[in-house]
C-alpha cells in the first residue's frame, strides 16, 4: 500500500523542504537542523512553536485556539507546530 507524502516548506529561509507522510506530527521529525522552527515543550503549552500556515490543515483543538487566542489573536493562520497532523502540503513561516 502506498502511503501518501505532504510537502513542507520553509518559503523565505535557506532550510530545504522535507517531506513526511499523512497525518505525521511535525514536532516529531522537524529538528533545528533540518527546520527554522524552535520547540519547547513539544505538547502546546509554551507557545514556541508558533508559526503561520498556508495550506490546508484540520482545525486546532479547543486548547491550542485558546492559546492562539492569546499569543496571535488576529491571525487566522496562526498555529502552533507541534499540533499540527499533517493532511496537505503547507508551506511554515515563523510567525512574527
Amino acid at each position: 500500500m502506498n502511503k501518501k507524502s505532504h510537502t513542507i516548506q520553509f518559503p523565505q529561509t535557506d532550510y530545504e523542504s522535507i517531506n513526511l507522510e499523512n497525518n505525521q506530527n511535525l514536532s516529531e521529525y522537524l529538528t533545528v537542523e533540518n527546520s527554522p522552527i524552535l520547540f519547547g515543550c513539544r505538547t502546546g503549552i509554551c507557545g514556541t512553536c508558533l508559526v503561520v500556515i498556508e495550506g490546508d490543515i484540520p482545525p486546532p483543538s479547543a486548547e491550542e485556539k485558546e492559546l492562539l487566542e492569546i499569543l496571535a489573536p488576529k491571525n487566522p493562520k496562526a498555529r502552533l507546530a507541534c499540533q499540527i497532523q499533517l493532511t496537505n502540503n503547507i508551506d511554515i513561516k515563523i510567525c512574527k
